[in-house]
C-alpha cells in the first residue's frame, strides 16, 4: 500500500488525450461506487442525474496564467523559462515592487547566479539563486511586468500534451475552465474542464449549490515521486484562499448533512486541508501542502468528481486513498478496457 510500485499500471500511449473532447460536457463519465465499488458508464451531460439535489459542489476557480516563456542567455544560448510559482510572483511584486519567483530553467547549461535571461523585447530575468531543480529568478520590464508577462508568455500546457508547432488557438480557451477567475495556477484544474454554463445552470436549477475556493495549481503536481516509500515523498507546496462567503456555505452544508462534492483533486487538497477535525471549514487563505495517501481520513469531502491520473502519481494515491486502492485498478482497468482516455484533455470519473 505504501510502495511506490504499488500505483504503477499499465496504460496504452494512445489513451493519452492530446486534444479536448469536441464538447467540454460531451467527454465519458465512469461512476464508481466507492462503497460497493459497483461501476457504470455514462457521458459527463449524466452528471445532472447523478448528483442529488441539495449537494454542494465545490469547484477551483484558478485560471492558468502564460507562464513559459522563450529567449536567450547574454552569450546567445536558447533559454526557456517556466514559471512555477506565479502566486509567488505576484506577492512579492506587492510586498517589494518586484516580481520574483521559482522557475524551471531550460538550458544547454545551467545558467549560474548573476546570470541575465533576456525573454523578449521588453523582459529580463536575473538568476537570484539555484534551489535544487529551481532557480530563483528576479524579472525586469521598463512597463507593468504582468501586462508583459501575459503578452510574452505561453500557456504551459503539460508534458505529456505534445504539439509540434506550438500552442493551438483552441488550447488558449480549451485549457481554462468556464469558471475561471483568479490568476496564478500553472495548470488547470482538469476535472473542471468538463463544465459548461448551461450545464451548470441545469444543476442550479435542480437544486444543486456550488461554491468556490481557489488553489492555484503548481508545476509540482507533474513532479514524479522519487521515493520507494510514498510516506518519505514530500509533495508540493501551492497557495489556496477560501472566501469567508465560500467557507460559510460549506459549513452550514456540513451542518445540514448534505454532500460535499469536490471538482479534482485540488478541491480535495484545499477542503481537507483548511478543514479542522469536524470537518468544519476555516476562510482564510495560506500555503497547502497536504498529501493525502492510503491511511488518510477525509473529514469533509463525501464525493470526487475528478480525472483519471498518471501511474506512480501523487493524485493517483489521493483518489486511493478516498475510495480504496483496489477499487480504484479496478476502475482504471474497466477505463482502460473500454477505450475511456486519460489524464487532463480525458475524461472523467463520479467516486461517490
Amino acid at each position: 500500500m505504501y510502495g511506490l510500485t504499488d500505483y504503477c499500471y499499465d496504460l496504452p500511449e494512445d489513451r493519452i488525450a492530446q486534444v479536448p473532447c469536441e464538447t467540454r460536457d460531451g467527454s465519458r463519465l465512469l461512476r464508481l461506487d466507492k462503497e460497493a465499488g459497483g461501476l457504470s458508464h455514462h457521458r459527463f451531460q449524466e452528471i445532472l442525474d447523478l448528483l442529488n439535489p441539495g449537494d454542494l459542489v465545490v469547484i477551483n476557480n484558478t485560471k492558468v496564467v502564460p507562464a513559459r516563456l522563450k529567449g536567450n542567455k547574454t552569450t546567445g544560448g536558447a533559454v526557456e523559462v517556466m514559471i512555477v510559482d506565479y502566486a509567488t510572483g505576484l506577492k512579492s511584486l506587492e510586498a517589494n515592487g518586484y516580481f520574483q519567483c521559482d522557475c524551471l530553467v531550460r538550458a544547454s547549461k545551467s545558467p549560474k547566479e548573476g546570470t541575465t535571461l533576456h525573454l523578449g523585447d521588453e523582459i529580463t530575468a536575473r538568476v537570484e539563486q539555484r534551489k535544487g531543480g529551481l532557480f530563483e529568478l528576479r524579472f525586469f520590464c521598463e512597463n507593468d511586468i504582468v501586462t508583459a508577462l501575459k503578452s510574452r508568455g505561453e500557456l504551459p500546457l503539460p508534458p505529456y500534451i505534445r504539439r509540434n508547432n506550438g500552442l493551438s488557438t483552441q488550447d488558449r480557451t480549451s485549457y481554462q475552465t468556464v469558471y475561471a477567475t483568479e490568476e496564478g495556477a500553472v495548470a488547470a484544474p482538469t476535472a473542471g474542464l468538463h463544465f459548461t454554463d448551461s450545464l451548470m445552470d441545469a444543476l442550479r436549477a435542480k437544486g444543486i449549490e456550488f461554491t468556490t475556493v481557489t488553489l492555484h495549481v503548481g508545476y509540482g503536481t507533474f513532479v514524479p515521486v522519487r521515493v520507494d516509500d510514498i510516506r518519505d515523498h514530500k509533495i508540493h507546496r501551492e497557495s489556496y484562499h477560501i472566501s469567508e462567503q465560500s467557507a460559510q456555505t460549506i459549513n452550514r452544508a456540513r451542518e445540514e448533512g448534505r454532500r460535499v462534492v469536490a471538482v479534482g483533486t485540488t478541491s480535495v487538497r484545499t477542503l481537507e486541508f483548511a478543514a479542522d477535525d469536524t470537518g468544519r471549514v476555516a476562510s482564510g487563505g495560506g500555503v497547502c501542502d497536504l498529501f493525502i495517501y492510503p491511511g488518510y481520513r477525509f473529514k469533509l469531502v463525501d464525493a470526487i468528481i475528478t480525472n483519471f491520473h498518471l501511474p506512480e502519481s501523487t493524485l493517483l494515491m489521493l483518489v486511493s486513498a478516498f475510495a480504496g486502492k483496489d477499487k480504484i485498478f479496478r476502475a482504471y482497468e474497466e477505463a482502460v478496457q473500454s477505450n475511456y482516455r486519460f489524464f487532463s484533455y480525458g475524461d472523467a470519473m463520479l467516486i461517490e
